[in-house]
Order: structure tokens, then C-alpha cells, then sequence
């Protein structure tokens, strides 16, 4: 029995990814249109009325987007924290008590032979959460929407098999651009998001000896490239002793197109 999984959409328009084991599936955010996310799932070959239940991270759009369409039509259980479910309140409208369910932060809820852990992450949301997915001695690891990888962070998430990991932004694409300072000081905060070069730095600290793939998540369109994520990355993974390519590999992700369906 493998676990597989595709990140269907990851961005600042929009992020889904997809996890299954032969037994559950679940999709992690929903920040897209029900439509795109019907499309999404097409590319892959799966459907969503197979949905053993829906993970949120936390309230942004660019998570929630399409989550209460695809919650009523595909009658899908949700899973939040208490504080995010507060916070989601008045944005996915109206969903039927039953298909409400809290996750805690920094908890484990099992499914057969799958189990997902949640942790805490640093960003300006109500309670922002990320999750690990335990199967059969594999762990996948999923962080984007932080602002820094603590120490607490990167004991939690060490030597996965997988990473997706955010690297939103290049630092001087961000402080040359359009963007207003005060949308500059939040990206850059502590509550932010991860740059590439920090990025690199914290996968330093947490690559082991398992580690085989790692995605690099939620790219800015304005603020990032994906050459310049792959090669800033690259840079300094190997300034640290790593050879990319060789120890692991790193891979692309994109707002709208779907990675393959890939075993973890």
C-alpha cells in the first residue's frame, strides 16, 4: 500500500494538494473556484465525490476560495482548528453541521493506516497550521504560509520523504517591485512568507538521509520565478554540502497545473 499525492495548485492565486493511500483521500486547501478544482482533479485522473475529507491550513482566500461549493456539492468532510473555523465564519457560507470537524494544532488523527499530524506555523491568520502525513513508514511534509521555520518547526518536520516547501519570494524582486511598502513589510515579517534563500537555509537544517523529493511551494508571481527559486535554492543547498540532483531532487509547482500523481 503507497501513498501518493499531486500538488494540484500552489500559488498566491490558489493552493490544493492532493494525498491518498489505498484506503483515504484527502485534499489539503481549497483555494480555488469549485470549477478549477473539478478541472484539477480531472488532470489527475480522480474525482472529488471520493473524498474521505477536507484538511484546511488556515482562513485566506487563496485556501478557501472554493472550499464551501466544493464542501455542499460533494458533501465532504472539513477539518479546521477552532480558531480557523471562527475566522472562516461569513466567508464559505453556510455548511451543514456534520460535516464540521475540529483538528487541533500540534494533534495526530489517524485514518486505517494513515496518519496526519498538524503544526503550528508563523503567519498573520487566527491559528495557521500545516500537516504532515504518516503512512507506512513514509512521511510527507507540507509547510507554506511562514514567515520563519523555527527550531520547534524543523524538529517537527525533519527527514521527511517529501517536502513541500514554501519559497515564495527572491528578497530583491520584492524590494524593487510594485508592491507598497506596507505589503513589503508583511511578506518580509516574521508573519510572512519564506524567501528563497530562507527557504534553502531551514531545508538544510531538516534534509535527512530519507529526504528524496522536495517541491518548492507557493512562488509569488510577482516577487519569484521558478528558475530563480530552483536556482537559489540550489546555491545554497550545495554551499552546505548537499548535491541536488544526486541526495535528492528538487521539483516545480505551479498555480495551475498539476504535478503527476507521484508515490511518496
Amino acid at each position: 500500500m503507497t501513498m501518493h499525492f499531486s500538488v494540484l495548485a500552489s500559488g498566491s492565486t490558489g493552493n490544493a494538494i492532493y494525498v491518498e493511500t489505498e484506503e483515504h483521500s484527502f485534499l489539503v486547501d481549497v483555494g480555488l473556484s469549485g470549477k478549477q478544482m473539478e478541472g484539477l482533479f480531472q488532470k489527475i485522473d480522480r474525482s472529488m465525490d471520493k473524498l474521505s475529507g477536507i484538511l484546511i491550513t488556515h482562513e485566506h482566500s487563496d485556501h478557501i476560495k472554493g472550499l464551501g461549493v466544493v464542501a455542499r456539492k460533494y458533501n465532504v468532510p472539513i477539518f479546521a482548528n477552532e480558531k480557523t473555523w471562527k475566522a472562516m465564519d461569513g466567508l464559505i457560507g453556510d455548511i451543514p453541521l456534520d460535516q464540521k470537524f475540529t483538528f487541533e494544532m500540534e494533534t495526530v488523527k489517524s485514518f486505517g493506516s494513515l496518519d496526519i499530524e498538524s503544526f503550528g506555523v508563523s503567519h498573520d491568520a487566527a491559528e495557521p497550521m500545516f500537516y504532515i502525513f504518516h503512512h507506512e513508514g513514509k512521511k510527507l511534509v507540507l509547510i507554506t504560509d511562514t514567515g520563519y521555520v523555527s527550531d520547534r518547526m524543523k524538529g517537527i518536520i525533519s527527514n521527511a520523504d517529501i517536502y513541500v516547501f514554501e519559497s515564495n519570494h527572491d528578497v530583491e524582486m520584492l524590494r524593487m517591485g510594485r508592491y507598497p511598502w506596507n505589503v513589503k513589510r508583511r511578506i518580509l515579517s516574521d508573519f510572512g512568507h519564506v524567501s528563497n534563500e530562507d527557504a534553502a537555509i531551514a531545508m538544510s537544517e531538516v534534509i535527512g538521509d530519507h529526504t528524496k523529493r522536495i517541491y518548492l511551494a507557493h512562488l509569488s508571481k510577482d516577487n519569484n520565478l521558478k528558475d530563480l527559486a530552483r536556482m537559489s535554492v540550489t546555491q545554497i543547498l550545495e554551499r552546505k554540502g548537499f548535491i541536488v540532483g544526486e541526495q535528492f531532487s528538487l521539483y516545480d509547482t505551479d498555480p495551475k497545473i498539476p504535478t503527476v500523481l507521484t508515490a511518496v
